[in-house]
């Protein structure tokens, strides 16, 4: 068996008659040199196998691990050190059934729950397939879309629970980030920085959305967290961009106490001028 971190052997010339061709004959005859991969890519592409290999197998030691991927066990934990102080596995001791023996028990190593979430799961499918039944099941049409808003809104106002408490601990011109900060917390990447008239409000950017694709699908959802975002601040807010219709972050106008009509005034500019043709009009104003 030959282990990944044992040199390879040269290729072997094949022999010729005749004068040798020049240097530059050669390389035009074999064409340009492959390029090696970075050994910053190559190592993390040991460390996916390895994740990988134990998702598929289970919980396994560094031993077995060595053997189903052809690499050297100092080389194996190498990278399950890595992998642990990623929290993408964790060491657990291997269970053994029968008589144990002398020694100390081997550690296996097995994905921890971040680790499994970086392997594709199919949520994004079973969240379409259970609001495609929940349309259907409402009757369709206007009626199903109706009960996927329902739901979203249900769902929603669950969530915003998680984020009332901080929000109302703040201070009124502070409420925004509160409400930014509570969303980072749920996988959101949310910000909240000054709008182009900072005199006038907010915009509360989401970097990334969880339910991004079946949004897409269901833009209830996208309105349901807008109607939530709302209720949580206490004002009038209004959507200019959303990752579920392209854009690169959902972005959400905050006006400021007092800015009145103004305010509203600059959103809807803001929104005409910045949100992509996919999103104007498809979000709730």
């Amino acid at each position: 068996m030959k282990y990944a971190s044992e040199e390879l052997e040269g290729p072997e010339v094949e022999q010729t008659d005749g004068p040798a061709a020049s240097a530059p004959e050669q390389a035009e005859r074999r064409g340009p040199a492959p390029q090696a991969p970075a050994p910053h890519d190559e190592q993390q592409g040991t460390r996916n196998r390895v994740a990988r290999s134990i998702l598929d197998h289970g919980p396994s030691t560094a031993a077995e691990l060595a053997l189903r991927l052809e690499l050297t066990q100092a080389a194996v934990r190498r990278h399950l050190d890595a992998l642990a102080a990623e929290g993408v596995v964790e060491p657990r001791e291997k269970r053994v059934y029968g008589t144990r023996g002398r020694g100390r028990p081997a550690r296996a190593f097995a994905l921890t729950d971040c680790g499994r979430d970086a392997f594709d799961q199919a949520y994004d499918q079973l969240a379409s397939d259970a609001l495609r039944w929940i349309a259907q099941s409402a009757g369709g049409g206007e009626q199903g879309e109706a009960a996927v808003a329902a739901f979203a809104r249900a769902r929603l106002a669950a969530q915003a629970e998680g984020y009332r408490e901080a929000v109302e601990a703040a201070e009124p011109e502070a409420r925004t980030e509160a409400l930014a900060k509570a969303l980072t917390a749920d996988g959101y990447a949310a910000t909240a920085r000054s709008a182009p008239n900072p005199q006038l409000g907010e915009q509360l950017c989401q970097h990334h959305c969880p339910v991004a694709h079946v949004a897409e699908r269901y833009p209830q959802l996208c309105e349901a967290e807008t109607e939530v975002f709302s209720r949580l601040l206490g004002t009038h807010v209004q959507r200019l961009a959303t990752i579920a219709h392209g854009d690169g972050v959902c972005t959400t106008f905050v006006p400021k106490a007092g800015a009145g009509k103004a305010a509203h005034s600059t959103a809807r500019t803001t929104k005409t001028t910045t949100a992509s043709a996919s999103t104007a009009g498809r979000n709730p104003a």
